[in-house]
């Protein structure tokens, strides 16, 4: 014999749905438009700015071009795990609960 462990399904409201998935898209939006303006706009737009400096010898907008637009990605991936984590709990959808 099993046994069920499995939380039983809540009843959320169609308000409740809707103000979570516009938070959600608002959120994804704005770090998307960060990261499109890191890897877009430093990494090509703005290089013959950014060449002026550099990083560890290596001109700011080649770097920005290679690697900081990466680095820029893993941090919008920790700042989206964290907001959609009080996203979820401020409207009780949280897995936690």
């Amino acid at each position: 014999m099993t046994q069920d462990t499995e939380k039983p399904i809540k009843s959320i409201s169609e308000a409740t749905v809707a103000a979570y998935w516009k938070a959600n898209i608002s959120l994804m939006l704005k770090l998307l438009a960060v990261w499109a303006f890191v890897s877009y706009g430093c990494g090509i737009l703005f290089r013959p700015f950014l060449d002026q400096f550099s990083i560890g010898g290596a001109p700011l907008g080649f770097w920005f071009a290679q690697q900081g637009a990466i680095y820029v990605f893993l941090v919008l991936v920790i700042i989206y795990i964290w907001r959609m984590s009080a996203i979820e709990r401020a409207h009780g959808v949280s897995e936690d609960e």
